[in-house]
């Protein structure tokens, strides 16, 4: 992870800088270009407008580590609105959750629990539940719940992310459970004991990753990155592929490219976060390109 990344994530972790972004309307500007609002109804104006425009969306309610049972009851509550809400708005989307914005970092039997309860309600909707990637201290349990509730339902799906030495295992066990697999970089500041650190070694892993991933035809595979080089590579494999697949790209980060691959006649799923605990995704954004960290230092002079 290169020096700007851990340099933003350690400067926005300091309460000043927090308090200096979110009540700014120049830090809530920044956030809007990534975030569809603090309400579930913002989030189904923008999914909607993002399905006229032929893209798929997963629906994200931000927020994690959550440390009480009602914090849980209440994201799962809001989850269950969600894919009530796809059906009956004739939505083609799906939701990403985090288990420990189910319990999982005080109480993984509740958050076994709450996923049970998502994924039947997603099958009932005639969707899936995508299962977001956390740091590396809750990898092992987050496979844990994943392979035990995908191999229950059927209707679920795990993000994998290729920086993390143990990914290729994680991948081998995971792939016979079919279902669909997001395969991105790595969003987290890891120490080098656990995972690559240099862009060039998380590139060559996501890599390796990418062409097990699109050999194996019983999962559909879910590309999310924004990288030229792994895009290309990407389409390269596809046409090796008689399966299904598709790309991921976040809202709000190369929009041309997600329509360009769209009118190739390539699926693409549009990541959307909504709710108001954004401060933390947008920061991680922020560490991704010095442009979003121009962007609100623009905005703040004006």
């Amino acid at each position: 992870m290169s020096l700007f990344t851990r340099g933003v994530v350690g400067v926005t972790s300091w309460p000043p800088i927090e308090r200096l972004i979110t009540s700014t309307s120049a830090g809530q500007a920044l956030a809007r270009r990534f975030v569809a609002g603090d309400t579930r109804a913002e989030a189904t104006d923008v999914a909607r407008r993002l399905n006229q425009d032929r893209l798929l969306v997963s629906l994200d309610l931000m927020g994690e580590a959550v440390t009480d049972p009602d914090g849980v009851a209440r994201a799962t509550d809001e989850y269950l609105k969600c894919l009530e809400m796809i059906p009956s708005e004739g939505l083609e989307a799906n939701i990403s959750v985090k288990l420990t914005q189910l319990g999982l970092a005080f109480d993984p039997a509740l958050a076994a629990q709450s996923l049970d309860r998502l994924a039947t309600t997603a099958r009932e909707a005639g969707t899936s539940v995508t299962v977001d990637m956390e740091d590396s201290r809750y990898t092992q349990a987050t496979v844990d719940l994943y392979a035990d509730a995908q191999a229950r339902h059927g209707n679920l799906g795990v993000c994998l992310q290729a920086y993390l030495y143990r990914t290729p295992a994680d991948l081998e066990r995971i792939l016979p459970l079919g279902g669909h697999i997001r395969l991105c970089k790595g969003a987290y500041v890891e120490s080098p004991e656990v995972a690559h650190q240099g862009s060039d070694e998380v590139d060559a892993a996501f890599a390796r990753l990418l062409m097990v991933l699109m050999e194996f035809e019983e999962v559909r595979p879910a590309i999310a990155t924004h990288d030229p080089r792994l895009i290309d590579l990407t389409l390269d494999l596809a046409g090796r592929r008689s399966g299904d697949y598709e790309f991921q790209m976040l809202y709000g980060v190369r929009p041309d490219e997600q329509q360009r691959l769209r009118g190739f006649g390539h699926d693409l799923r549009v990541y959307l976060p909504f709710g108001s605990a954004w401060y933390p995704y947008l920061t991680r954004r922020m560490a991704e390109r010095p442009a979003n960290v121009a962007f609100f230092l623009r905005a703040l002079v004006k």
